[in-house]
């Protein structure tokens, strides 16, 4: 190889290795494991508000908007955002049913840069019985901010 073609191939060789410069974000503009948790908890506590005012469709707001999406309980596993809001407003069909909510112990773990589990317990209190138990809770970072992708809850008599 001459020293014109030698010359040539370095100059692409840095050119390559500077195509990413200043395109990825660094760490410095990425949102912190501190900010990412926050984000987390506001979004558990808004559908928390919002159960609690009888609003199954803000509830709702928290998880993904997908087919994909899926539900699993001591009846099965449900399957789609539509499907699960039905089975929330079968189940829940008033403010009286729905009663208040409360989740406590909540436990946050990074799964990746995008997504998380969210462990912890609900407590439901209403006139015809207070219910409770555990629950884990997948999400995903999307463009929108973070949703739930799949929710296990289940039932743990007290």
């Amino acid at each position: 190889m001459n020293k014109k073609a030698w010359f040539a191939s370095l100059g692409v060789l840095a050119w390559l290795g500077c195509l990413g410069c200043g395109v990825h974000p660094g760490p410095e503009s990425a949102p912190s494991a501190d900010q990412e948790r926050a984000r987390i908890e506001a979004l558990v506590t808004r559908q928390q508000a919002a159960w609690n005012q009888g609003d199954v469709a803000g509830f709702m707001e928290g998880y993904w908007n997908s087919p994909e999406l899926s539900f699993s309980g001591s009846s099965g596993t449900t399957r789609g955002w539509q499907a699960v809001r039905d089975r929330y407003q079968k189940k829940y069909p008033g403010k009286d049913a729905m009663g208040q909510l409360y989740f406590s112990d909540l436990e946050i773990r990074p799964l990746g840069p995008d997504a998380a589990l969210v462990l912890g317990r609900w407590e439901l209190r209403r006139a015809s019985g207070d219910l409770g138990g555990v629950f884990s809770l997948v999400l995903r970072r999307f463009p929108e901010g973070w949703r739930i992708i799949h929710d296990h809850t289940s039932l743990v008599p007290g």
